[in-house]
């Protein structure tokens, strides 16, 4: 009789636009991203995190769906952290996103927006930048490991890139 070891499942969450997800352990959150910006953030000795794919810069006072905008995404990701006992100043975050991707000065042009409003609010939080891979005229998928804190960023036609 033969015994096997049977594998723990892995969840992998699909962050869509404007949401925010919360993992632990092995738990791989992923997103698809265009102008829009993944923010990760990761206590590295707990092995929590929370993955926000922010769509917007600003809230302008609507608070319906906190993931959506940078000023509401990032301070609601801190608090699901907090709850978990992973305090702001254990944190690193990592960056993907805010592609081009209706070209320069174009109407829908939101990606350096949403990427200066996530710096600063990282900046103001004293929350350290451990890897970014922003910019450019495509989209990404990402896949956030909380097992590592790796970032994994797939782009149709090139080698993928680990932060």
């Amino acid at each position: 009789m033969s015994t096997t070891t049977a594998e723990i499942p892995v969840t992998t969450p699909l962050v869509g636009m404007g949401q925010i997800q919360f993992v632990r352990d092995s738990d791989i959150a992923r997103a698809v991203l265009g102008s829009c910006v993944a923010v990760t953030l990761y206590h590295p000795r707990r092995h929590v995190g929370a993955m926000a794919h922010i769509v917007l810069p600003e809230a302008a006072g609507r608070s319906d769906l906190p993931g959506k905008f940078a000023d509401t995404a990032i301070p609601h990701m801190l608090d699901l952290l907090q709850a978990e006992a992973a305090q702001a100043a254990s944190l690193v975050a990592k960056l993907a996103g805010g592609a081009d991707m209706f070209g320069k000065g174009g109407p829908l042009h939101i990606g350096e927006s949403n990427v200066e409003a996530v710096r600063k609010i990282l900046t103001e939080l004293r929350i350290p930048v451990r890897g970014e891979h922003l910019g450019g005229n495509k989209g990404r998928r990402l896949d956030f490991d909380c097992a590592t804190g790796d970032v994994k960023i797939d782009i149709v036609g090139e080698q993928s890139v680990l932060l």
